[in-house]
């Protein structure tokens, strides 16, 4: 099943690669956030970000959506740095999911179609069906056209986050940045949620600041960050195995799943 979207022309080639370079992010007042480092995230690899509240794990997503840009050194997109794409191709590459903007007031096909301007009812239709969100929209009162009202109050947590993915698959960007942080799902709701990020993912390089072990068993790799220093950086397997802090934070995850 082909995704929506993914056979325009104009697409770029999904997944690009990233690289921070002597990256460093201060605010105005010094007070330094992330000291320089590098990291390189090869076109296509899903990362999940761990580590406690302010260990940096936001501020390294916002600096690659350019929310922020860094007090030192540069941020990559396949080798031009992020100030110097038009504004334009770079909403287009590079789309933030965070929990608070998975929905606006309005309807369930505009909550999608924002992905993506001007995109047909069809392909909207598709996108959802691509994330499995089809069959519970066409449910609700008024299908596609029901309103959401402000933040989705209709629909449930899981559901609202398969709505965002049918809005990110319909955007198609090339880096996808995802805040999974959600309210405590159900299991069938997390199922849903992590069937359908799979889907969203696929192909794209994509950055995740992991909440849930779930997330992290279906990245590439994971960093772990602390004090904004990245302390541990690879495979989910490599670090449950190692004697490190993900290993523990590992460890704690499955006692409380008991």
């Amino acid at each position: 099943n082909v995704g929506a979207g993914s056979e325009r022309p104009e697409a770029s080639a999904r997944g690009r690669e990233v690289r921070f370079e002597k990256t460093q992010f201060a605010y105005r007042t010094g007070k330094e956030v992330l000291p320089p480092f590098n990291l390189v995230l090869p076109a296509g690899q899903t990362v999940a970000v761990v580590g406690a509240t302010g260990a940096g794990k936001s501020t390294l997503a916002k600096l690659l959506a350019r929310f922020y840009d860094p007090t030192d050194g540069r941020i990559t997109l396949d080798g031009v740095d992020l100030r110097d794409l038009a504004t334009a191709e770079l909403r287009r590459g590079v789309v933030m999911l965070t929990q608070e903007s998975f929905l606006f007031s309005g309807t369930v096909a505009e909550n999608i179609a924002i992905g993506r301007p001007g995109a047909t009812r069809e392909e909207v239709e598709q996108a959802a069906r691509d994330i499995g969100a089809h069959e519970f929209i066409a449910a609700l009162p008024d299908g596609f056209d029901t309103d959401v009202r402000k933040r989705g109050g209709r629909i449930s947590a899981g559901q609202r986050q398969l709505v965002a993915f049918a809005r990110a698959l319909l955007a198609d960007p090339a880096v996808l940045i995802l805040d999974e942080a959600t309210s405590s799902l159900d299991v069938p709701g997390e199922q849903a949620v992590q069937r359908a990020m799979r889907t969203v993912l696929a192909g794209r390089t994509a950055v995740i600041i992991a909440h849930r072990l779930s997330t992290v068993e279906i990245a590439d790799r994971v960093l772990v960050m602390d004090e904004g220093r990245i302390v541990e950086d690879g495979t989910p397997q490599e670090l449950i195995d190692g004697s490190g802090r993900f290993a523990e934070l590992h460890q704690a995850w499955r006692n409380s799943l008991v």
